[in-house]
């Protein structure tokens, strides 16, 4: 399994805000998150409600959120979120698995927390963290390469290179021409980071190289031999992004 990874040798130290109900859960989280060298406790709080004026005046990198509280769940607060931090949920009921991952949450941790779970994902969301940091930099203009984990060898790969973007549940398999590559990470959070004049989301499961489109046919975009649908109500604007594209080539 790959994953995309800072050219750094520091790991970045991300700033957690947890969200529960119960006091003494969250001096659970604080205890585990104090364990490890790349977690920092920014703030903790009691409601939904107040974890909405803590976002709005920090920056929080990881929110460790229950989803069982009072008045708003940790899933209806997460669903009116217009951008929420990486998400671990934490709860005693496990019904909600699917529906949290569903909203694109890093790992869902079930209570009483156990550090080797709770490490894990800890580690999991470092990861995308790393990545979203290096595809920042890559749009950012200063390199338009990445570095891909493959066990123990590092793989340099070019963004414009990347033919198509697969997603496989939380992971995504980006396709080259002669090669493939899956790694741990959000397709919302790549579509976001990746150059918008190169990279158009064309289904739900489908982000594409807009200059690697060999033909658009029907409910079909070709690219390098493979057929790739395109969402009924994505197609009119696939169509004008490739022409606006080609008029800005000429």
């Amino acid at each position: 399994m790959g994953e995309i990874v800072a050219k750094q040798t520091s790991s970045p130290l991300l700033r957690c805000l947890i969200v529960d109900d119960e006091p003494i859960a969250i001096k659970g989280v604080v205890n585990f998150i104090n364990q490890l060298d790349f977690l920092e406790v920014a703030d903790t709080c009691t409601s939904a409600m107040k974890a909405t004026e803590i976002l709005k005046a920090k920056d929080i990198d990881l929110m460790f959120l229950d989803i069982n509280m009072p008045m708003l769940s940790g899933l209806e607060f997460l669903q009116s979120l217009d951008k929420s931090p990486l998400t671990i949920l934490t709860t005693a009921y496990s019904e909600h698995a699917l529906e949290g991952f569903r909203l694109n949450v890093v790992d869902y941790l079930m209570k009483p927390l156990e550090f080797q779970r709770f490490f894990q994902a800890a580690n999991k969301a470092l990861s995308i963290f790393q990545s979203r940091l290096i595809l920042q930099n890559s749009k950012e203009g200063a390199d338009s390469d990445m570095y891909i984990r493959q066990g123990d060898t590092f793989q340099r790969i070019i963004c414009e290179d990347i033919l198509f973007v697969e997603g496989m549940q939380n992971y995504l398999k980006l396709h080259f021409k002669e090669k493939a590559f899956i790694i741990h990470q959000t397709m919302i959070s790549l579509e976001e980071m990746l150059p918008k004049d190169s990279f158009f989301r064309i289904h739900q499961s489908y982000l594409i190289n807009t200059h690697k489109i060999d033909a658009i046919s029907g409910g079909r975009v070709f690219i390098d031999g493979k057929q790739l649908p395109i969402s009924r109500h994505r197609k009119e604007a696939l169509l004008k992004a490739v022409v606006y594209i080609k008029l800005i080539s000429k």
